[in-house]
């Protein structure tokens, strides 16, 4: 949904790859474009455990924020990460001569116009600190939205041919798209989806349900069997709690509905069905809660880089449909935000 220019050929594009855990095991660390205590809390907490440890510099390239632990701050754009690649700014010298250096990628910094270049030029980092040996990869994009790692892993990518999110939505102002189906797609700017023909299909009637013209009501986490991955590339499952409410239906269920009403049937009826799918569109849905090391090899591009650094978060308190549904939570946030700023909670 947010355009990132990441590769899904090569996993380790995307992922953390040194693990949560490992970041215990870092002994400097370098942040490009994100801010990990809006984006990840838990992980920022980590970060800032292994700083409590000692001897762990740490530089941040970005607006300067307060991420609980001292930090260096480069710079805002890009500009700083390519001197950083050149091996001339200083803070390069220091990721080469740490044991385990880290580099966390934001993902709003792969999401810009120049993201594939930003992407390029953090695995030359990586690449010429010595970030990604036999027995250490301290190369990680720190991805926002669960399992959002799981749609890379399956391949869901434009095609040849295919039309991007930027794409899609620029047809769909001209009118050239007549018909859009937002999968849970809740965090792309919807005021151009005025003129075509609007599915939405998820749960709390977020931004996607308000400019449908047809609403197929999904399952919430809570309330169906799930596969997920996490940031990690670790595959984990999640369990029904309670069962849908109404006409709800968990997605696979609507989606395999749906291509019995088209003439395209899909070829599963179960959730068996659909968990062997998984893993024969990719086999690192086999190992449930097991971390796979990622093959390492050429990703991003070069090319111009320039403007600064922005993160996607605007609002801390309302980053998902659920609390954004909430009118206690929004009261919670007027009154810590002081009048709504930043009501939207991600731009996506």
């Amino acid at each position: 949904q947010d355009g990132s220019k990441v590769d899904p050929g090569v996993r380790a594009s995307y992922i953390f790859n040194s693990t949560i855990a490992g970041i215990e095991d870092a002994d400097a660390l370098l942040i490009v474009g994100a801010n990990p205590r809006w984006e990840a809390p838990v992980l920022n907490a980590r970060i800032r455990k292994r700083y409590l440890m000692g001897k762990f510099p740490i530089a941040a390239v970005g607006p300067a924020v307060d991420l609980s632990y001292p930090v260096d701050w480069l710079g805002e754009g890009p500009d700083v990460l390519s001197q950083i690649a050149a091996g001339s700014h200083p803070f390069a010298e220091i990721l080469k001569t740490a044991e385990r250096p880290m580099i966390i990628v934001g993902s709003g910094a792969v999401a810009r116009p120049d993201g594939a270049a930003v992407l390029g030029l953090a695995r030359q980092v990586a690449e010429t600190a010595g970030a990604v040996t036999a027995d250490w990869n301290g190369f990680n994009v720190l991805q926002r939205a669960a399992s959002r790692v799981g749609g890379l892993d399956l391949g869901f990518v434009p095609g040849d041919g295919g039309m991007d999110t930027g794409r899609i939505l620029d047809g769909a102002a001209t009118g050239d798209i007549k018909v859009i189906y937002l999968l849970g797609a809740d965090e792309i700017d919807t005021k151009d989806l005025d003129k075509p023909f609007v599915i939405y299909q998820g749960h709390h009637g977020d931004a996607g349900a308000h400019v449908a013209d047809v609403i197929l009501p999904g399952a919430a986490y809570t309330e169906k069997d799930a596969t997920y991955v996490n940031l990690e590339g670790r595959v984990q499952r999640g369990q029904l709690a309670v069962y849908p409410p109404g006409d709800a239906r968990e997605d696979w269920k609507i989606i395999r509905a749906l291509s019995d009403a088209l003439n395209a049937t899909l070829p599963y009826t179960t959730l068996a069905d659909v968990r062997r799918g998984l893993v024969k569109a990719n086999p690192v849905f086999q190992g449930i809660d097991d971390i796979q090391a990622a093959s390492w090899g050429e990703f991003g591009t070069t090319g111009e880089v320039s403007g600064a650094f922005t993160y996607p978060i605007a609002n801390f308190y309302m980053t998902d449909p659920i609390s954004r549904a909430s009118a206690t939570m929004a009261e919670c946030t007027d009154e810590i935000l002081g009048g709504g700023e930043g009501k939207t909670g991600t731009d996506g």
